[in-house]
C-alpha cells in the first residue's frame, strides 16, 4: 500500500504559504525548494515544511487538500505558522 500525504509549506520572507499532496512529501519539499523550479513555488523560495498528514489512500489526500485550502483550513495554517514560529 503507498501512502499520501498533505503537506504545507511556508515561505517566511514573503509570508506566503503553500499546500500540497504527495506520495513522497521529501522528495517534493526539495523540488519546491530547487533553483531549478520552473513552478509557482520558485519566486517564493525558501519554504519550510510547517505541517504534514499522513493518509492510506490518495482520495484521503486530496480531501484533507481541500479542507486545508478553504478559509477555515487557511485559518488552521495560520494558527500553525503563528505558534511555530512565535515560540522561536
Amino acid at each position: 500500500m503507498v501512502l499520501h500525504y498533505t503537506y504545507v509549506l511556508f515561505a517566511p520572507k514573503y509570508n506566503k504559504i503553500y499546500i500540497g499532496m504527495s506520495a513522497n512529501p521529501a522528495n517534493r519539499f526539495i523540488a519546491h525548494n530547487h533553483p531549478e523550479n520552473k513552478g509557482y513555488t520558485r519566486q517564493f523560495q525558501p519554504w519550510v515544511l510547517v505541517h504534514l498528514e499522513k493518509f492510506d489512500s490518495k482520495l484521503q489526500a486530496m480531501e484533507r487538500e481541500k479542507q486545508l485550502k478553504s478559509h477555515q483550513g487557511r485559518d488552521f495554517i495560520r494558527e500553525l505558522i503563528n505558534n511555530h514560529f512565535n515560540q522561536k
